[in-house]
């Protein structure tokens, strides 16, 4: 399933739950308004790293290749955070 057929699916199956409460929807609002955007952040990083790919196949030199790397690395903590506060936010509470 694409991400944007996922949150679709999501959306969806949300809006014909009529027994969520006010704090569930927000939470899932919230989960959802990160999930666009690590997706909308993941589509700008891939664009760098296919500019720098570019650049080193051209012959050149890419001073920023580092910086795109690094930002490559805090987008995939970013990608296991919310994986990690999802799972826990699907636990039955103990």
């Amino acid at each position: 399933m694409t991400p944007s057929g996922f949150l679709a699916h999501a959306a969806l199956s949300a809006a014909r739950d009529l027994t969520r409460t006010a704090a569930e929807i927000a939470g899932e609002r919230e989960m959802l308004a990160e999930l666009f955007s690590l997706r909308r952040h993941l589509g700008q990083i891939g664009n760098n790293v296919n500019q720098v790919a570019k650049t080193l196949n051209s012959g050149g030199d890419a001073p920023q290749a580092e910086a795109v790397l690094a930002a490559v690395h805090r987008a995939a903590r970013r990608v296991d955070t919310f994986t990690q506060n999802y799972l826990d936010s699907e636990r039955p509470a103990a």
